[in-house]
């Protein structure tokens, strides 16, 4: 029995790439609500709705990464 190297790289090329994706996802995230924080600070009790929004998708599309990924994890029962 062969092991097929390239198969394992391209494995391992994708799981790298789409961690980092991933993270750098969730670290836009995180920048919006520092938007939002930011504009309570500048206006008191103001808030930030462009951070807001930003902070939402970036969180929603990490969410649902992570979902399909424990959904091609886990095995499908009939």
């Amino acid at each position: 029995m062969q092991l097929d190297w390239s198969a394992l790289g391209q494995v391992a090329a994708v799981s790298v790439g789409v961690t980092v994706a991933v993270v750098t996802v969730f670290a836009l995230g995180v920048l919006g609500l520092a938007r939002v924080e930011a504009a309570r600070g500048e206006n008191g009790t103001g808030s930030s709705t462009v951070g807001l929004t930003q902070a939402g998708l970036c969180f929603v599309a990490c969410a649902a990464v992570v979902g399909y990924g424990i959904y091609l994890i886990v095995p499908q029962f009939p």
